[in-house]
C-alpha cells in the first residue's frame, strides 16, 4: 500500500465520521433546543524525501478530523401554551443540575414534580438566579413567567430562573442531544427574554443536511472506488512482473 491509498483512506476516515454527524442531525430535527453539529477538518501535512532523496523536503496532505462543534444559531419558536414550556430569545442557555454537576441546556421543556420541583425530563432540577433549584408550593396553581424570568404564582413570586452565557460558546462541550458542558466560567445574565408557553426547536436544516449526506456518501464511493482501482492496478503490475521473470 503506497502514500496516495493512505491518503485516500484518511478521506474516507474523516467522510466516515461526517457522515455520522449529519445522521445525528437529522435523528434530532425534532428535538427540542438542538444544535446542529458540524465538523472541523484539517490538512495533516507529513514531510517525505523528495525525487532527490533527502527528506522532508516534499510534503504529503492527510485529511485530518480536528473537532465537532455546535452550530448555536437560533431555531425556530414553537408554540405549546404549557405554563412550564420556557424558549429563550437570543442568547443565554437555562441550567440544569446534573448527577455530573450543572450543565447548560436550550431545551425549555421543563414540569412540576410531585415535591414541587422543577425539572427537565431527565429529572435534572432547573436552577434559579443564584444556583438554587426552582421549586413552587403545594398550594400554587396558575404559573406565569415574565419575560425577564420572574416565575410567579397566585401566591407571589416563586423564584426568577436563571440563564447564564458563557465567554464563547464554542468552548462549550456537548453531552447528548441536549446539554452542554461549559469549559470557561458562566455568568448570569441580567437583561434576558423567555416566552411561556413556547419552546425553541431545532435548528437543524434538514433539507440542507440530507443534500449533504448525500453528497458525502457519493464521494466516499468514489474514494472507495479508487482505493479498488489503485490495488488492482498494482496487483495487476505484480502479476506482470511475475510472469516476466517465470
Amino acid at each position: 500500500m503506497d502514500n496516495p491509498t493512505y491518503i485516500a483512506l484518511s478521506r474516507m476516515d474523516a467522510q466516515q465520521r461526517a457522515m455520522s454527524v449529519l445522521a445525528n442531525n437529522l435523528a434530532n430535527t425534532s428535538t427540542v433546543g438542538f444544535k446542529a453539529g458540524h465538523l472541523q477538518f484539517a490538512d495533516y501535512l507529513a514531510q517525505v524525501k523528495g525525487e532527490s532523496g533527502a527528506s522532508g523536503t516534499d510534503t504529503e496532505a492527510y485529511v485530518q478530523d480536528r473537532a465537532t462543534y455546535s452550530d448555536f444559531t437560533q431555531g425556530a419558536l414553537q408554540q405549546t401554551g404549557n405554563a412550564l414550556d420556557i424558549a429563550i430569545t437570543g442568547e443565554g442557555f437555562f441550567s440544569v443540575m446534573t448527577r455530573d454537576g450543572v450543565r447548560l441546556t436550550r431545551n425549555g421543556r421543563f414540569q412540576r414534580l410531585s415535591d414541587g420541583q422543577v425539572t427537565d425530563a431527565a429529572g435534572n432540577a432547573l436552577l434559579d438566579r443564584t444556583g438554587q433549584p426552582v421549586t413552587l408550593r403545594p398550594e400554587d396553581r396558575t404559573i406565569s413567567l415574565a419575560s425577564d424570568g420572574t416565575l410567579s404564582t397566585e401566591n407571589g413570586v416563586a423564584a426568577e430562573i436563571g440563564l447564564v452565557r458563557v465567554q464563547n460558546n464554542y468552548d462549550l462541550h456537548a453531552e447528548g442531544n441536549e446539554l452542554f458542558r461549559a469549559t470557561t466560567p458562566t455568568t448570569q445574565m441580567d437583561t434576558k427574554e423567555l416566552r411561556q408557553g413556547m419552546l425553541e426547536g431545532s435548528n437543524v436544516n434538514s433539507m440542507t443536511e440530507m443534500t449533504n449526506l448525500v453528497q458525502l456518501q457519493r464521494d466516499f464511493q468514489i474514494t472507495a472506488n479508487l482505493i479498488e482501482s489503485e490495488a488492482t492496478r498494482r496487483q495487476n503490475a505484480v502479476d506482470k512482473i511475475t510472469q516476466t521473470q517465470s
